[in-house]
Order: structure tokens, then C-alpha cells, then sequence
């Protein structure tokens, strides 16, 4: 299927408090408070409280705007920027 079917989403995994994965939309992402947990607050006022730290969350924003800029679009599928399980082991 080519890409005008299948659009790429923005999304990130993060981790819930719980150790719940969870998948994000970053377009949505409004701000990230920095208490002693992050709290990612959404456009729509929805807030999630996550593992990862303020500025993982921005690198992995960061990491997948990149990605849509490469001219290699199968990085875009790779494994690694929808597992965070090796970046939250240590939390």
C-alpha cells in the first residue's frame, strides 16, 4: 500500500506510571510539566503522567521529526522509536 493510503502518524511510546505502554500522538503534545513526575498535557487537556523524563520525551519527539525529514522512509518503521523499553529499564 503506498503512502497516500497509509499516512504516517507522529507517534512516540512512552510509559505510563504503571509500566503501561503508552503510544502518543506528539503533533498533540502542548507541554510537559516537570514536578517530581512529567505530566505530558495534551491540546485537548488530556494528561498523562509518564516514566520519561521531560527531555527524553522531547529527544524522542525530536528523533521521530528527523525520521519523517530522512530521505530513508523505512527508518520510519524501524523498531526502535516504538521501543522504549530499553531507554525505561532503568526508572
Amino acid at each position: 500500500m503506498d503512502s497516500a493510503h497509509n499516512p504516517i502518524k507522529p507517534m512516540i511510546r512512552l510509559t505510563r506510571l504503571n509500566h503501561v505502554p503508552l503510544i502518543l500522538n506528539s503533533d498533540l503534545i502542548e507541554h510537559i510539566d516537570m514536578t517530581p513526575d512529567t505530566i505530558v498535557t495534551l491540546t485537548s487537556g488530556q494528561k498523562f503522567m509518564v516514566l520519561e523524563s521531560a527531555e527524553d520525551v522531547v529527544d524522542k519527539v525530536i528523533c521521530f521529526r528527523q525520521k519523517l525529514l530522512s530521505p530513508d522512509l523505512s527508518r520510519l518503521t524501524a523498531a526502535s522509536e516504538f521501543s522504549s523499553e530499553s531507554e525505561s529499564d532503568g526508572r
